[in-house]
Parts: structure tokens; C-alpha cells; sequence
């Protein structure tokens, strides 16, 4: 193995044999087997980080992620994530509700504080309401214990499908933050402030569809239209989720009275607002 560096994950089957190797503060890379007659993955895994108090799940999740072509690390806490999220770039994080000291909703609002970082929350609450909360505090999806790790791998995907659907800062080097009735929303950190200077949080979906609206300001955009420009090509059809995307998003903008982003019926919604561009 190369000095520095450890194995991430592996596969050795019948085609195809490869190691990713990971070194801190360095990229991952990827040997492949001068004997395997398959083809390497082209780009290194996602790396997952799972918080939860649980030994016993903390192993299983990790070890099954692993075994499944993602790098993932498991900590039992708020204070053992700080510390992961300090040594590596992780490009989602599972988090459990019910930890010992900062609970899972904490973590999440503190994190959306200065990360927009895909959290995917695991509760054993049945109550909606607690599920409603952990999405209005920034998460992007939801999974209820007991679970299937099949159904978590596959929620995995689709949330870092829907991430890598968003275009890069990097894309709009000429434009830094769009400001609209008060606010701003800062590409370069992809975060909301409010009027009053104060960073509210946002999920990567409810990020998506406010630049979508900002892209598109006094102009009617349909459901459809909103499914297409934010998740191509998972939109469904007669998918609602925008519906409710909406009404969160209102709520992030105290827009309750529907005035900032209005409701056109039977076409769609329009964002009443002027959008101004800064460098």
C-alpha cells in the first residue's frame, strides 16, 4: 500500500479488482488490478458519515455502506461528527435524532448554519410532527427506524443524485450572492441570510428551487416546469412534492400571505420579486 495512505473500499470479484485509498488532507485514488478485465469506477466513492449513539447500528450501517461502494465512517455524537467533519470532506451525513446531549435537530440547524451538506435524519419517533421539524430545520430526507438498509442506500442515492444535479458556485464565477426583497442568497456558500443578517436554513432541494425562482423572476413556472429545472430527470408524474417545496420555502421567507412567491391558478407560481446580481 502507499505510504500515508488506507484502504477506503475495495472490490475483488470474478472481473473487475480494485482498491480506493484515501490520505488526510489528500484525494482519494483508485488502483486497479493489472489482472481485472472489468472497469474501475470513474470517480472515487461518496463519502457518508453516520451519527448515531447506537453501537450496534453505527457498525452495521457502515460496514453495509462500505460493502456497497461508499467510503463511510460512524460516530456516536455531536461532538465525535464535529470532529469528523474537522479531518474530511464527507458528502453526506445520516443523523440520528435521539442523541445523547445535542440531539440530531440541533446538530442539523447548527450545521445548516454555515453548510449546505445533505443530512438524511433517522428517528424512531412515529409523530409527524417531529418529522416535520427536522425537515424544517434544514434536513433533506427522513428514514424511520426500524429500516431496511436497502431503503437508506437507495434514499443515499437519490439525495446525492438531486445534489449533483445542482450547478457548481464555480459555474457562475461573475455572480456571489442575489439579493431580492431584503434578502440574499450567497452562491459561494450556499446559504439564505434574511433582511435582518441572519442565515436561515435551507435543504438542497428548497436551495434548488429558490434559485430556480431567482433565475426566473415575474416569469410563471409550472409544476412541471419546477420538477424538470430541480430534479430532472427523477421528476414523476403528477408529483406534488413541488407543492409542498413551496410551501416550505414560503415559510423560510415569511412569506405566509403568499405574496413573494404567488400562486397563479391552474398555471403555477411566479416569484413577485425584482432580482438584483452581485459579484
Amino acid at each position: 500500500m502507499s505510504p500515508g495512505y488506507r484502504l477506503v473500499t475495495s472490490r475483488d470479484g470474478a472481473r473487475l479488482r480494485y482498491r480506493v485509498l484515501q490520505k488526510p488532507g489528500a484525494g482519494a485514488v483508485i488502483l486497479l488490478d493489472p489482472e481485472s478485465t472489468g472497469i474501475a469506477p470513474m470517480s472515487p466513492p461518496e463519502h457518508i458519515l453516520v451519527v448515531d449513539d447506537d453501537a450496534e447500528i453505527r457498525t452495521l450501517l457502515r460496514d453495509y455502506l462500505r460493502r456497497n461502494g461508499l467510503y463511510a465512517e460512524a460516530v456516536a455524537d455531536g461532538a465525535g461528527m464535529r470532529a469528523a467533519l474537522g479531518r474530511e470532506r464527507f458528502d453526506l451525513i445520516v443523523l440520528d435524532i435521539m442523541l445523547p446531549g445535542e440531539d440530531g435537530l440541533a446538530l442539523c440547524r447548527g450545521l445548516r448554519a454555515h453548510s449546505a451538506l445533505p443530512v438524511i435524519m433517522l428517528t424512531a419517533r412515529v409523530e409527524e410532527t417531529d418529522r416535520v421539524v427536522g425537515l424544517e430545520m434544514g434536513a433533506d430526507d427522513y428514514v424511520p427506524k426500524p429500516f431496511n438498509p436497502r431503503e437508506l442506500l437507495a434514499r443515499i442515492a437519490a439525495v446525492l443524485r438531486r445534489v449533483r444535479a445542482l450547478p457548481p458556485a464555480s459555474d457562475r464565477t461573475d455572480v456571489g450572492r442575489l439579493r431580492f426583497a431584503g434578502w440574499t442568497l450567497d452562491l459561494l456558500r450556499r446559504r439564505l441570510i434574511s433582511p435582518q443578517e441572519v442565515i436561515v436554513a435551507l435543504s438542497s432541494g428548497e436551495y434548488r428551487l429558490l434559485q430556480v425562482f431567482l433565475e426566473y423572476p415575474h416569469q410563471i413556472l409550472g409544476r412541471d416546469r419546477l420538477l424538470d429545472l430541480t430534479r430532472g430527470r427523477e421528476a414523476l408524474p403528477f408529483d406534488r412534492s413541488v407543492d409542498v417545496q413551496v410551501g416550505r420555502l414560503r415559510k423560510r421567507l415569511h412569506d405566509e400571505a403568499a405574496t413573494l412567491i404567488q400562486t397563479v391558478r391552474g398555471e403555477g407560481y411566479v416569484l413577485a420579486a425584482e432580482v438584483e446580481a452581485e459579484r
